[in-house]
Formats: structure tokens, C-alpha cells, sequence
């Protein structure tokens, strides 16, 4: 990284970079929450994690080597993240949220609270998750619960997922699906509320 570029990157304390990291202009690593000071929890990036322009990570967050984000990425505290994750553009991943590998997060995504995503499965751009039944009734932040995407995955574009639902393993869920109740294995679910209409043993892959 070049004198100029360093200037402009924030690097709060507690922040361990592993070898071959590379900060673009305008970002923020370890950002402590509101009510924690600076250093409070340790963040740290993996081997040969690439971070675009202002793209901006709380503290307490351990995430893994080959690590990616586009431009303008908000992760918030807390959260763990596998190996060779990529999270697009304008993407935000609020906190406490687990991410194995593998795992390729398209831009605009809204990942809420408490979500789960397993290994290699796959998050279309503009897909919504949500974590909150009812929101702004009495007690809603003490029963957050964000969904469940299983290993191999596949959320299409546009696509809403209502919270504490489980997306099954190998499973397809169509462009502009909301999702309503869980989903099989190995199955293919479209439409709103989204139905089964096929498996994935049919399509040509």
C-alpha cells in the first residue's frame, strides 16, 4: 500500500492484519460499537483478504484468509466468517452472524442478526433476510432470529426470507421467491409465498 492510500484507511486498536492483506482508500477496520471502547474486542482478517473502498468492519470480527468485499460493505460486530468469502457492493451484514466456506454473498444483500449460512452457499444480489417476526412489537429484540441457508444453497435474486426459516441443503430458491416456511433438501421452491415445483436432481447441473 502507497503513502497516499494509507492517509485515508482507519485502523482502530486490536486489529490483526495477516500477511498479504490489502486496504483500499477510505476504509475502517475495527470500529468499536456504540458502549465499547477502542480495542475492546479483537478483529482479525485473514491471509490475502481483499478490502474495497469504504467498506467498513466493527471490531470482534474473525474472518478467514481469501476474504473479498466490493465497494461500500458494512459488517457490523461479533460475526465469524469462513474461508474464500466474498460479500458484494452495498452489502450489509449486521452482527452476530456466522458464515462458513465458500461462501459468495452478491451486492445489496441485507443479512440480519443471528443468521447462519453454511458452506458454499450461494446469495443472489438484492436478497433480503430477516430476523424480526413482528417488528416493533414488545420483547421483538429479545427473540431475534435470523434464518438458516445450508450448505450448497442457492438464494435467486430478489428473494425474501422471513425470519428463523431453514433453507435446506442443495436447494434452489427462485428469483423474487418470499420465502414463508422451511425448504427441503435438494428441492426447487419459487413464487410468493414460495412452493416446491420441482427438484434439483431435474436441472441441467
Amino acid at each position: 500500500m502507497s503513502d497516499k492510500i494509507l492517509k485515508t484507511i482507519r485502523i482502530y486498536k486490536n486489529v490483526k492484519l495477516k500477511k498479504g492483506c490489502s486496504l483500499e482508500d477510505f476504509v475502517i477496520i475495527g470500529r468499536p460499537p456504540d458502549g465499547e471502547k477502542d480495542g475492546g474486542s479483537e478483529t482479525v482478517l485473514g491471509v490475502n483478504a481483499v478490502i474495497r473502498s469504504h467498506t467498513v468492519i466493527y471490531s470482534g470480527n474473525e474472518i478467514g484468509d481469501d476474504f473479498k468485499t466490493g465497494h461500500h460493505v458494512m459488517i457490523r460486530e461479533n460475526n465469524i466468517i469462513g474461508n474464500n468469502v466474498s460479500i458484494g457492493t452495498h452489502t450489509v451484514l449486521e452482527h452476530d452472524v456466522k458464515i462458513g466456506n465458500d461462501v459468495r454473498i452478491h451486492s445489496n444483500v441485507f443479512i440480519p442478526e443471528y443468521s447462519i449460512l453454511e458452506d458454499y452457499c450461494w446469495i443472489g444480489p438484492n436478497v433480503v433476510l430477516t430476523n424480526a417476526l413482528y417488528p416493533l412489537s414488545k420483547g421483538v429484540k429479545e427473540n431475534l432470529k435470523g434464518p438458516l441457508i445450508k450448505k450448497r444453497a442457492i438464494i435467486g435474486a430478489n428473494s425474501t426470507i422471513l425470519p428463523g426459516i431453514s433453507i435446506g441443503e442443495n436447494s434452489l430458491i427462485g428469483a423474487g421467491s418470499v420465502v414463508t416456511r422451511d425448504v427441503d433438501d435438494n428441492v426447487v421452491v419459487a413464487g410468493n409465498p414460495a412452493m416446491v415445483i420441482n427438484n434439483i436432481k431435474n436441472l441441467p447441473y
